[in-house]
């Protein structure tokens, strides 16, 4: 590989640099910046921005709304936007089920939602896993029965229930698997169906997470009517959909230039906090190996993505390596709020907001960084169980990559 940027690339980071500066909206930055929980319209306003300059969507091919960037210009854009700290653009319309619908949708699906996923218009939710299907996740239990209306349309009848739904409180659709045929092979006789959330039937009810956020929640469905035209692909192949998906999921889920970005921070807090010895914690020789260890792993995580990138951009898709990103990616994450928790001390200890009402944590003490380092730490826990499991993902490497 060639890791040197050309000047186009190098005007194209000028550019993408001056964008964020001139155009990121302040009032997130602001919430960022105190730390408050994203309202909806917090998460679009950036996302908005985007889609209005073309730039929402940087895999997306250029007749379906994409900018048309290479594999070079996507990794420039994900290191300029975490190097920025703005927002990541949430992954489930634009790197999950917008893909599935333009590599496997009807030419009314792709017209019907690709726009509004690509302009915010549609917020999307995610109903794959289960409480009895999580890593398992063909082993899902809801069905989806299929009858004739009174109009003398198709439609599925689905009942089930759907668990750790993020941000599922503000869909306007979700795409779910479901079982289709009860008397299939496990990993067949599932479907892919998008449901409008509005529906008769749908319940969305939160869970509340350690740091006191409602980010995740469980959707009940009962007796929910959806239109056959709404499955995406062919009735009992939603399996195929759903390892396509989970592909593009587990590339993202890396994240490598947002843990370069916490590294930085990391250093930025050790240089002033100080150690038990009454020296700056970065010079303390067990946390610095720490660090160091950290940015070892995460420089060869770098290059197995790049490789990556590279293969994508003669032609190959996400394989076996999405696994390897997806578990050395997660596993950096957790690392990295450890040694956030570490630094923080005893300043760490929980501080929940609207609490002041009563009479209690009216305001968190120590540095600014430290009232957040325990639910960010308890938080990034999930990252290496959501999109399949680490151990899932060692098996699936075991078997596509060492043939055993």
């Amino acid at each position: 590989m060639n890791l040197d940027f050309s000047p186009e690339d190098l005007a194209f980071r000028d550019e993408v640099r001056a964008f964020i500066a001139e155009n990121y909206p302040a009032g997130l930055r602001e919430k960022q910046e105190e730390g408050e929980e994203m309202a909806k319209e917090d998460f679009l306003s950036w996302h908005r921005v985007l889609a209005k300059k073309g730039w929402v969507a940087p895999a997306w091919p250029e007749k379906y709304g994409g900018p048309g960037w290479t594999s070079v210009q996507r990794y420039i854009w994900s290191e300029e936007t975490a190097r920025a700290d703005c927002v990541p653009i949430l992954p489930f319309g634009i790197n999950m089920v917008g893909p599935v619908i333009y590599t496997f949708g009807t030419p009314e699906q792709k017209e019907r939602f690709l726009p509004p996923t690509l302009s915010g218009d549609i917020w999307w939710s995610q109903g794959y896993s289960e409480p009895g299907a999580g890593s398992d996740l063909a082993s899902l239990k809801t069905k989806a029965e299929r009858f004739t209306g009174d109009d003398g349309k198709e439609y599925y009848l689905v009942n089930g229930q759907k668990t750790w739904t993020t941000l599922a409180q503000h869909g306007d659709w979700i795409f779910c698997l479901v079982r289709t045929d009860p008397n299939a092979k496990i990993q067949e006789g599932i479907s892919f169906l998008l449901i409008d959330m509005k529906s008769p039937g749908v319940t969305v009810r939160p869970i509340i997470t350690l740091g006191g956020e409602h980010e995740v929640n469980e959707v009940w469905l009962e007796n929910v009517k959806v239109p056959v035209e709404n499955r995406i692909y062919e009735e009992n192949k939603g399996w195929t959909c759903a390892k396509f998906l989970l592909a593009h999921e587990r590339s993202g889920i890396a994240g490598v230039a947002r843990s370069k970005r916490g590294i930085e921070r990391i250093r930025q807090i050790a240089s002033t906090e100080l150690g038990d010895d009454g020296a700056a914690l970065i010079k303390d020789p067990m946390f610095k190996r720490k660090v160091a260890e950290l940015e070892i792993d995460l420089t060869a995580l770098e290059y197995t993505e790049l490789r990556t990138l590279a293969g994508e951009a003669a032609g190959k898709g996400p394989g076996p390596e999405s696994s390897l990103l997806k578990i050395k990616g997660t596993e950096i994450q957790q690392r990295i709020t450890e040694l956030v928790l570490e630094a923080a001390g005893h300043y760490g200890a929980p501080y929940f907001r609207g609490f002041p009402t009563d009479g209690d944590n009216a305001h968190p003490i120590g540095p600014d960084f430290a009232h957040r380092a325990a639910p960010t730490y308890f938080n990034v826990r999930k990252t290496s169980i959501y999109g399949g499991s680490n151990e899932i993902q060692r098996n699936i490497i075991a078997k596509m990559v060492l043939g055993l």
